[in-house]
């Protein structure tokens, strides 16, 4: 996609916006692009290009309602060049006025026409010569939001288009931000809706009604449905949302893959965890696997989670009834971990990432001899739990409301215990441990059209928003909001994680899977 065609796209999403605003009591936002597409269509073929969204907007607005045909299009002057208040003015030198005629028509009669389209097709070099002369003559270019120098922005790289910038979030929050006037108006019949298929430990958050509240005053309603990170990149139908959510960098990278897109947001991250129980972490302290990494906030103890001693147990297929001080949980089953399907969850895979890292000598798995080697390790880890669920949520449910009898060790994010301390949710006696070493999973969202687009910028930009994430359990870019979040819910957490090791490339992530999925199945 050309530059030229990335900032008409970008033009048209702003003249979009302007129009649907405008004739919000008249028309529905559906019938706004309708026409808005209708009438852009009638532009194609034309090979200069720069004014077609002022054509198309003063057109549109002729359509809807002659009343707003008048109103000025914006219109942003470059160095010198003349100012423009109207695109149908013809208030310009006499030498552009008549290079705007030649072939014996004003362009302004293009606007008065009763049949556009007829005119429009019998004056293709007519109406490429106005827009040429209008180049050379104004040197102006709509005002449209691009990526710019802005940090955030996906387009320089090369990603998709960032839509126009929509009105700061204002609605009243828990923090006490009053509504602007501009979101106050809104009615539900303006927004936009914008579907994306999310990894399940973030559906509480777009649920969360001061979230909906904050994308409603940018005009956004956001629809997400639950999945599997793993499911996300490589069995979903992406083809019926505006973005793609996972709960990690190489979920996202393959879908970027996949979909050709280059654009994408990481807003928040999570660093995985051990969910389990005091008696338990009193347990593994005796066999050396639970250690304390020392004070979190107002001298509360973090716990840390020993892998390559927990590799050694598994190895050695150690039985809880085995271990000393066994009475408080004399259960004949094995130590494990209980995690998800390795084979449609990311937080399964991000297990695997810590495992394969262990079991290769504290080391990052490349190569196919490397994955032979840890191979049947880490297929001890998965084949000896029984059904695993597809999402992260099941196994951490059942942890919360059923208690250390079927799962005393679950492999979870940080902020879903997090979350659901701040919802009162963690009972005394539950504990949070940190493996060492970890891995961080990057939430990236990765989007498909400007609406998706949207939602990735205001995830990453916006304050509330961000707050809300932090409340939610994620950290984001300032780590003072989440670190206030779990000191207010008494969650002991690092405030910096130090043991944090790179996951493998996808392609070894999946051989390494694949090959696992295959044992399942043996």
């Amino acid at each position: 996609m050309s530059l030229d065609t990335v900032r008409e796209e970008q033009a048209m999403r702003q003249v979009t916006d302007r129009l649907v605003e405008t004739f919000t009591d008249a028309y529905s936002a559906d019938r706004v692009h309708t026409v808005v597409g209708d009438v852009h269509s009638r532009f194609d073929g034309f090979p200069i290009r720069d004014f077609v969204p002022i054509f198309v907007e003063r057109m549109v607005r002729r359509e809807l309602g002659p009343e707003a045909a008048g109103t000025n299009i914006e219109v942003e002057p470059q160095g010198s060049a003349p100012e423009i208040a109207d695109a149908t003015s013809d208030a310009r030198p006499s030498t552009t006025r008549d290079t705007l005629n030649s072939g014996g028509r004003h362009y302004s009669e293009i606007f008065r026409s009763s049949n556009v389209k007829e005119l429009l097709d019998r004056n293709k070099k007519v109406v490429s010569a106005v827009l040429a002369a209008a180049v050379v003559v104004v040197g102006a270019v709509v005002v449209i939001t691009t990526g710019g120098d802005d940090p955030a922005s996906p387009t320089a790289a090369g990603g998709i288009p960032s839509a126009p910038a929509a009105p700061a979030a204002t609605s009243r929050s828990s923090s006490g931000t009053a509504a602007s006037p501009a979101a106050a108006a809104r009615t539900p019949s303006s927004l936009v809706t914008v579907r994306g298929v999310i990894g399940s430990e973030k559906q509480a958050f777009f649920e969360d009604p001061e979230v909906v509240k904050v994308f409603a005053a940018n005009g956004l309603k956001v629809e997400v449905d639950p999945a599997g990170s793993r499911q996300i990149a490589t069995s979903v139908d992406l083809g019926r949302y505006d973005f793609a959510f996972p709960s990690s960098a190489p979920a996202a990278d393959r879908i970027q893959r996949e979909k050709k897109v280059s654009a994408k947001y990481t807003p928040f991250s999570s660093p995985m965890a051990v969910a389990t129980f005091k008696p338990i972490a009193k347990l593994l302290a005796r066999a050396g696997v639970v250690k304390e990494m020392g004070a979190g906030k107002k001298g509360r103890a973090v716990q840390g989670f020993d892998f390559a001693r927990y590799l050694e147990l598994v190895a050695r297929g150690v039985r809880w009834d085995q271990l000393e001080g066994h009475s408080a949980y004399p259960v004949r089953k094995n130590v494990l971990v209980s995690t998800t399907d390795p084979r449609t969850s990311n937080s399964a895979a991000m297990y695997l990432a810590v495992a394969s890292y262990v079991a290769n000598g504290h080391s990052i798995v490349q190569g196919g001899d490397a994955e032979r080697n840890v191979l049947p390790a880490l297929s001890r880890l998965f084949l000896g739990q029984g059904y695993t669920d597809n999402t992260s949520e099941g196994p951490f449910e059942e942890y919360l409301s059923v208690g250390m009898g079927p799962t005393p060790l679950v492999w979870i994010y940080e902020a879903q215990f997090v979350e659901a301390a701040a919802r009162g949710r963690v009972k005394p006696g539950m504990v949070l441990m940190y493996p060492s070493p970890t891995v961080l999973s990057r939430h990236t969202l990765v989007p498909f059209t400007p609406g998706g687009d949207r939602v990735g910028r205001l995830l990453s930009t916006d304050p509330d928003l961000q707050r809300l994430a932090a409340e939610h359990g994620f950290r984001s870019g300032d780590p003072s909001r989440f670190a206030k979040v779990a000191a207010a819910h008494k969650v002991p957490v690092p405030a910096n994680l130090i043991d944090v090791v790179d996951t493998p490339s996808y392609d070894t992530l999946e051989h390494l899977l694949a090959k696992i999925a295959k044992s399942y199945k043996a």
